[in-house]
């Protein structure tokens, strides 16, 4: 679900196939080669040198965290780490693999298919599929279970260059990232002012009508904002709302019909009906006037002050509070009296979570530091957070009799930002198969699915989701190139269409100017790699 960096520069000039050689010599050595040339430290430790990426929130150095100091005690491994902060880690990630400068492995790498294919041809990044099965026997355990994630991760080439990140929460139009950006409605506001529900589009604009109109948080003041939503793809906008209007919308423009066929829904007839609604809400003035340029900490302190009337986001805990001034928005009817919720592509995968460089010269040691990831409990904590740290709240308790975490009450607390504190998020597996056995369910997590399973479920109409494709490195270098410039012209039209109207009398010149940056090409590509996964 990244979108892939298009250019990065040649850092050396190892070939895979001679890296994959030397990591065959090194496990032919037996007991002497790999091990041996591992380089320890006075206090019998192997050192490595990793950058990673983590919030603000978490400490600057990441051995102060609890779990980096277990695994340390573990795995007889230390790190030292280069840490940034997520809004700058990309940059100097880049910066680092392209001076040449590499580290062993860069962690939490955030790499889109396009990085790995270029720094895997570049000789930046090894193979990793001896690795995998000579030491790391947890990580082989998920892929037996699993073994669908083994050719999710597995390039075309045949080699696998990353170790992933898989969290299951439920499967098909049951699991957790089925719908992503989730309608938020202010009920208390409702209450107030003695509305219901609203069941369709029409009734929806006369209820943010009303919270404009109507002063329902009682100050004498015009101060409401009926509608916000940052306007960029993701969990904080509002084309939830499209597919009362047809096939709906998605993050990466990109649905499939019942038939296989892989539609772009920016051309599509109910994109433009779901844009001139939206048009219709911003001329009434109930739409937040920063809704174009607003982050999202301009976004949560709004929230947080209660000023919306409605919202979107993946879970409102993370906005306005675990508590009852808010409630999910059921789908509404559109126009032609049909009610549909657009499934999210995309699945708890993330190909790109860390890779190991050609500059490491403790691959063994690297290989069983990082299955130790894998190791269920392990990932459980990776993913969520710790037990037994005495200094700030913690995620889980550790029941020792039935060698299984189980998550303590959230207590208020928001759960992104407590999570953020003490996980890692790095390389890790938990399949369905581990609640009730390793760990319970995040009180969250089971509260979103059940809210998703009664309300929206019932009404998802496709049968088909966009896979996890893993495309070519001429297929990637087409599709990045296509959408730099398809993208961007898309929601620079979304956004004029949105506050000027005019879809109407542009719709067929845009549809022209989508042909010419590519979309027909795009469409080939998408269709070829959607039938080659469903075969």
């Amino acid at each position: 679900m990244k979108k892939a960096n298009k250019s990065r520069k040649a850092v050396t000039t190892a070939s895979v196939s001679m890296l994959s050689a030397m990591l065959l010599l090194s496990a032919c050595g037996g007991g002497g080669g790999g091990a041996a040339s591992e380089a320890q430290s006075p206090d019998g430790k192997v050192s490595l040198n990793f950058i990673t990426q983590s919030s603000p929130l978490a400490p600057a150095d990441p051995n102060e965290k609890l779990i980096y100091k277990r695994l340390e005690e573990k795995t007889n491994v230390h790190i030292n780490w280069k840490n940034y902060t997520s809004d700058v880690f990309a940059e100097k990630r880049n910066l680092a693999v392209a001076s040449g400068d590499l580290p062993d492995a860069i962690f939490d790498a955030g790499y889109g298919d396009y990085d790995l294919l270029k720094l895997a041809k570049d000789g930046a990044i090894i193979p990793l599929e001896d690795l995998i099965e000579q030491y790391m026997p947890n990580l082989q355990k998920v892929l037996e279970e699993a073994p669908e994630y083994k050719s999710m991760i597995t390039a075309p080439d045949g080699h696998i260059y990353s170790f992933p990140w898989i969290e299951e929460l439920g499967s098909g139009k049951q699991r957790i990232q089925a719908v992503d950006n989730l309608p938020w409605i202010n009920v208390e506001w409702l209450n107030k002012l003695g509305l219901k529900m609203p069941t369709t589009t029409e009734e929806l604009k006369e209820v943010l009508i009303a919270f404009k109109t109507q002063d329902p948080n009682g100050n004498g003041k015009a101060d409401e904002i009926p509608l916000s939503f940052i306007n960029k793809p993701g969990g904080e906008d509002l084309t939830f709302l499209f597919a009362a209007f047809g096939l709906g919308e998605n993050w990466d423009h990109t649905v499939v019909t019942d038939e296989g066929k892989v539609v772009f829904t920016a051309a599509d007839e109910g994109y433009k009906e779901a844009v001139k609604y939206i048009h219709e809400l911003v001329q009434e003035g109930l739409v937040d006037v920063e809704a174009y340029q607003q982050d999202w900490n301009t976004y949560l302190a709004k929230g947080k002050d209660n000023k919306y009337g409605m919202y979107f986001t993946w879970d409102k805990a993370n906005i306005t509070g675990m508590n009852d001034a808010y409630d999910v928005l059921p789908p509404v009817a559109g126009p032609s009296g049909e009610v549909n919720v657009t499934r999210t592509n995309g699945i708890g995968l993330d190909r790109g979570r860390m890779v190991i460089t050609s500059s490491n010269k403790n691959l063994e040691s690297t290989a069983k530091w990082v299955d130790q990831l894998y190791d269920p409990l392990q990932s459980v904590q990776n993913n969520w957070g710790t037990y037994g740290d005495e200094t700030q709240q913690n995620i889980f308790e550790f029941d020792e009799a039935k060698g299984m975490l189980k998550h303590l009450p959230l207590e208020g607390a928001a759960p992104v930002e407590l999570r953020q504190k003490t996980s890692i998020a790095g390389p890790l597996a938990i399949l369905d198969s581990y609640y009730d056995k390793y760990t319970t369910k995040p009180e969250d997590a089971a509260w979103r699915m059940e809210l998703l399973d009664k309300v929206m479920v019932p009404h998802m109409k496709a049968e088909n989701v966009y896979p996890s494709v893993f495309f070519s490195i001429d297929e990637l270098d087409r599709l990045s190139t296509i959408e730099t410039d398809l993208f961007a012209y898309v929601l620079r039209m979304r956004t004029e269409w949105y506050q000027n109207g005019k879809i109407d009398q542009e719709w067929d010149a845009y549809l022209k100017e989508l042909d010419r940056l590519g979309l027909q090409e795009w469409l080939q590509i998408k269709q070829a790699g959607y039938d080659r996964n469903t075969k």
